[in-house]
């Protein structure tokens, strides 16, 4: 009998084992790793979920009052309102490379809110938030400070999605390939963008690039700052070879204003060049500064 069913049902359980491998196969070669589905709302109605969400941190925030830990307060409202999760993970990776990230507050599974307890609300903040409405799909988002004395907030907004920033334009004329570390650099960072998109916070290229360099303490080195009367100070810069550094910004604008600065770094240093990527949603600029 139960070689009978073996029999009858091989081809079904191959179709099964094979399906179910193919499944985990991609699951784990996807670069942006989470749990929890989302769904993408109007402005309307996330504005509706974030009145609703305000009414009750203010009232946490006039019963509490301004001076504890954050957690505080996006757990107190995780008790009075029904449809939230806290510190949600989702996880970044390329080849080695892994990152995980904790999300503040995912509200019915279609508003990002984070919880801030600073002085004020900031561009690092800003983006922050935008990184995690990528991540998680979603269009809409709003930044809480419950540190003043009145509550603060912002909302943030992200048009974007991670799958139509994968390919931006290159530009390398400025770019010396032959110098050390070059190529690493430039096809690396590419790779990580094609992987990713092009919009997440520019540390996590950072701590990628620094990853497949050996880590941060082969990376992060001390370049000697020479003055006028002889060696003032070490400082430490992020280095692809000896005597070569990179830097990756985000800058829309007044790209020259940069590069007039970095060139001003180099002179008082024992730095041969720079390896700039300058990252936008729809381009990279990669030069090399001497």
């Amino acid at each position: 009998m139960a070689k009978r069913w073996a029999a009858k049902n091989q081809y079904k359980l191959s179709y099964i084992f094979s399906r179910t491998y193919f499944c985990h196969l991609i699951t784990a070669a996807m670069p942006i790793l989470r749990q929890t589905p989302t769904t993408r709302v109007s402005q309307q109605e996330f504005s509706t979920l974030a009145f609703e969400v305000m009414a009750h941190v203010y009232d946490i925030h006039n019963e509490f009052g301004r001076f504890f830990d954050e957690r505080v307060y996006k757990r107190e409202l995780a008790a009075r309102m029904t449809g939230l999760e806290l510190e949600l993970p989702v996880t970044v990776t390329h080849k080695t490379f892994s990152k995980t990230y904790h999300l503040d507050v995912l509200a019915r599974r279609c508003g990002v809110f984070e919880f801030k307890a600073a002085e004020s609300i900031v561009s690092r903040h800003r983006s922050q938030s935008f990184n995690y409405l990528l991540l998680f799909d979603l269009p809409h988002g709003k930044i809480i400070n419950v540190r003043p004395e009145r509550v603060g907030s912002e909302f943030v907004n992200c048009h974007q999605r991670l799958e139509d920033l994968r390919n931006p334009d290159l530009t390398d004329q400025a770019f010396d390939a032959k110098l050390a570390g070059a190529e690493f650099f430039r096809d690396t960072l590419v790779a990580l963008v094609r992987d990713w998109g092009a919009g997440l916070e520019l540390g996590l290229f950072d701590e990628a690039l620094t990853h497949f360099l050996g880590g941060e303490d082969r990376v992060m080195q001390p370049v000697p700052v020479m003055g006028s009367k002889g060696h003032l100070h070490d400082q430490k810069m992020r280095m692809l070879a000896p005597n070569v550094a990179f830097r990756l910004t985000a800058f829309t604008e007044r790209l020259d204003a940069f590069e007039i600065h970095a060139r001003r770094l180099l002179q008082p240093t024992t730095l041969e060049a720079i390896h700039w990527a300058n990252i936008t949603h729809r381009h990279i600029t990669f030069t090399t500064i001497r």
